[in-house]
């Protein structure tokens, strides 16, 4: 009898242990797919880099380079990144953002990055603000468009 308590119990750390792990990946992308602001800005600063597809997906300021879609929580701003995308070589490396918010709050992050996933793109990456633009990218001076008056 007591040797099938200690199987139950183990039985059961394991499938809590399982669950947990499980529940954990909840978001979209995987670690690999963050880039992080200092590795983007030094893409952008080298004029012999090659250059990658930035897309802009919130309603935050632009950075240098970046093609500015909107709010993609909204239908209309989702279609629209669609339709960029759907003229893109499916191994394009393609970095998304939005920085309006925390990665926990934020609403455009999600939908973009599942857009991109399920048109199979392969070399897809989320610029890893976790907090928000001005936090994780203009407080480090890292080039942004200028702004128009």
């Amino acid at each position: 009898m007591k040797k099938n308590n200690f199987h139950f119990v183990i039985t059961m750390l394991l499938l809590l242990g399982t669950t947990a792990f499980i529940n954990k990946q909840t978001e979209p992308w995987r670690p690999d797919q963050l880039m992080e602001p200092k590795d983007l800005a030094a893409i952008i600063n080298d004029s012999a880099s090659v250059k990658l597809l930035i897309i802009n997906i919130g309603p935050v300021n632009s950075i240098k380079g970046a093609i500015k879609i909107g709010a993609v929580k909204e239908k209309e701003y989702l279609n629209e990144l669609k339709s960029l995308l759907s003229k893109e070589d499916k191994s394009e490396e393609i970095v998304v953002y939005c920085g309006c918010c925390p990665f926990d709050k934020c609403p455009n992050i999600r939908p973009a990055f599942e857009l991109l996933t399920r048109m199979k793109f392969t070399r897809h990456k989320l610029l890893n603000l976790p907090h928000n633009l001005k936090a994780d990218w203009i407080n480090f001076e890292y080039p942004m468009e200028k702004r128009e008056h």
